[in-house]
């Protein structure tokens, strides 16, 4: 058995049989005995997504990846889930309705009040300003 020396690399073979192709994803390794090229397969990576399988392309062709949260720097965030749910409660329990039959602005802006009352309890100018 010669000497583990050669890079790892993947190789993509495709073949068809009966109207249907089928990819096959091996990770080998190539290396020389003699004077003759040979090939060593390390894996089957058939069974992986082919995003993942082009990731480990990628990576063994010397690219890094670094994890998103490493690559973006997060500079100011607003929440906005406990808004949704507020709203959300307000439609099932059908307060649009209750306030005016027809959609109209002051409808909208009673609503809007009492979700912030809801979400961030304050007074009504400083609801305005938030």
């Amino acid at each position: 058995m010669p000497a583990r020396s050669g890079t790892a690399h993947v190789v993509t073979t495709t073949r068809k049989y009966k109207d249907r192709v089928y990819h096959t994803h091996l990770l080998r390794r190539s290396y020389r005995e003699g004077g003759t090229v040979k090939n060593e397969t390390l894996g089957n990576l058939s069974h992986l997504p082919d995003e993942l399988v082009d990731i480990i392309r990628r990576s063994l062709q010397g690219e890094t990846f670094v994890p998103v949260a490493q690559s973006f720097e997060i500079t100011r965030s607003r929440a906005h889930g406990h808004v949704q749910a507020v709203q959300t409660a307000m439609q099932r329990l059908g307060l649009a309705s209750l306030i005016a039959a027809k959609p109209c602005r002051e409808r909208d802006l009673v609503l809007a009040m009492v979700a912030s009352r809801i979400a961030a309890p304050q007074t009504k100018l400083a609801t305005t300003r938030w």
